[in-house]
């Protein structure tokens, strides 16, 4: 018989099962540890699997040796025969060495493709499939706009879970729920925001935009469209004051980035879920403890109605609300495909006859896929007959890109569009900066958020000219493409824009 090198006691079912498990877990522990150490960019969940779940088999494989010990122990004070595992290998027989070879080289390939299988699984939990194709009418509005966003190359987990066991653990609680929405059919439509629990954005944003990186002033120009007949082109370029910087070796703050928490935090008060009415600010300068609150004139709130409402802290969030997923009105898609050329804009009122189809009430997508070409072909039938033969080719491919930017960014089915989620970058057809700055947050003083146009951008050029040819850097006053007079002061954009 062979030697035995530990306790007799430990020789039975119970304790040499809990061996197996224990073994095989703390060596899967090993295998993703060393996975997660050698791996550049190692995977969120990965350290969740080596450092939280595997260990609870491995503590249960220890505890069933302890189990079967202890019952060992009392069967031998009762005068019990020894309960062990009567398996004796005499490798001497060429039939045992045999059997033996076979059996341990199966149980080899076995235990290497379950731990294969083990990791691809875990792979797959972290997959922007998974998050976003498995419960595919739930997330497909989601997934959809974030493989047609600037982050389509970032995975879901990155942003919504992050790096941790203690986030991982709050998101799979959520996810239980989700699952259990999903399967009773009582999930809203459509999912509403903001997400209560999603992660400070500075321990997931700022893994990639850091606040010292942000810095300097940025050019955009802006292409819009007229809705008259010749689509005629407003063209206009500004220099956005991106700014940023820190307070130790980037140089002041300053420009948009100036309300991160860089040199100042800034403090909030909404009333509605959706955090666009703003009642409330407080701004207080880091290095010198200074505080001011602003008080809305035209949704006033009282102290005892303040001490109620949540004081949330600014961060990235709260001006880049879609980062990952959005959802751009008809307004907007219309106008970049005329810019990009995408539409024609030879064909007369094309932008009013796109917009009027895309905002058409469909109940399914489908629906909407095959109405547009109906109404589009209905609306030059009536006004421009000619177009149906002399342009039909410029019709069919603007019908081709209105249906595809429809099936991009609206979803009947789950009540997703630019209407259900506002962008707060902006102020066009959203209330975005102008929640605060509407010149109607009053400070105790009598000082006001500012809505000057030339606080976050200068005007560098505006008008009809397709390319600007000359630039102001000491920037322009704003002029409206329209004939309005000064009634754009008095009011804020989204009232007459929409995105429709």
């Amino acid at each position: 018989m062979p030697k035995k090198h530990l306790p007799e006691i430990l020789y039975n079912p119970i304790s040499m099962v809990g061996a197996g498990i224990a073994t095989a877990s703390f060596l899967t522990v090993i295998f993703l540890t060393a996975v997660d150490n050698l791996t550049q960019h190692p995977a969120p969940y990965l350290g969740v699997i080596a450092y939280i779940v595997l260990p609870v088999p491995l503590i249960l494989g220890l505890l069933m040796i302890s189990v079967g010990a202890l019952r060992e122990r009392r069967r031998r004070k009762k005068g019990l025969s020894a309960a062990h595992l009567a398996l004796q290998i005499d490798l001497a027989d060429p039939k045992q060495r045999k059997a033996a070879t076979i059996f341990f080289s199966v149980t080899a390939v076995f235990l290497l493709f379950t731990a294969y299988g083990s990791y691809r699984a875990f792979e797959w939990t972290e997959s922007v499939a998974f998050c976003g194709a498995t419960c595919h009418v739930v997330m497909n509005p989601e997934h959809m706009a974030y493989e047609n966003s600037p982050h389509a190359r970032v995975k879901c987990v990155e942003c919504h879970v992050g790096s941790g066991a203690g986030w991982y653990v709050r998101s799979k609680l959520s996810g239980a729920y989700q699952v259990y929405a999903t399967a009773a059919n009582v999930y809203p439509r459509p999912i509403p925001t903001p997400i209560r629990n999603l992660r400070p954005a500075q321990e997931t944003c700022e893994q990639c935009h850091w606040p010292s990186h942000f810095a300097g002033q940025k050019a955009y120009v802006n292409a819009y469209f007229r809705s008259d007949e010749t689509n005629t082109r407003w063209t206009i370029a500004l220099l956005m004051k991106i700014g940023g910087g820190s307070t130790d070796r980037s140089g002041p703050t300053s420009g948009i980035h100036w309300h991160m928490n860089i040199a100042n935090q800034i403090q909030y008060a909404a009333t509605d879920s959706m955090r666009q009415v703003i009642p409330w600010v407080r701004v207080m300068n880091r290095s010198t403890g200074e505080a001011t609150e602003f008080r809305s004139t035209e949704n006033a709130v009282t102290d005892e109605e303040l001490a109620k409402l949540e004081i949330r802290t600014m961060d990235c969030i709260d001006c880049h609300n879609r980062p990952s997923h959005i959802y751009r009105p008809p307004v907007r898609l219309v106008d970049r495909s005329l810019a990009a050329g995408r539409i024609s804009s030879e064909l007369p009122m094309i932008r009013t006859a796109a917009i009027e189809a895309m905002v058409a009430p469909f109940t399914t997508g489908q629906a909407a896929q095959d109405s547009i070409p109906i109404l589009m072909r209905a609306f030059y039938a009536e006004r421009y007959p000619e177009i149906l033969d002399t342009k039909k080719h410029l019709l069919d491919s603007a019908i081709a890109e209105i249906r595809a930017e429809y099936g991009r960014n609206i979803f009947p089915e789950m009540h997703v569009s630019w209407k259900a989620y506002p962008n707060n970058i902006g102020h066009m057809t959203d209330l975005g900066c102008f929640r605060c700055h509407d010149e109607k947050h009053a400070s105790a003083s009598g000082k006001t958020i500012s809505k000057d146009c030339n606080s976050c951008h200068t005007i560098l050029y505006q008008g009809t000219d397709p390319v600007p040819t000359t630039l102001g850097a000491e920037g322009l006053p704003f002029r409206h493409p329209e004939e309005i007079g000064e009634m754009w002061k008095e009011m804020n954009c989204r009232e007459c824009h929409t995105g429709q």
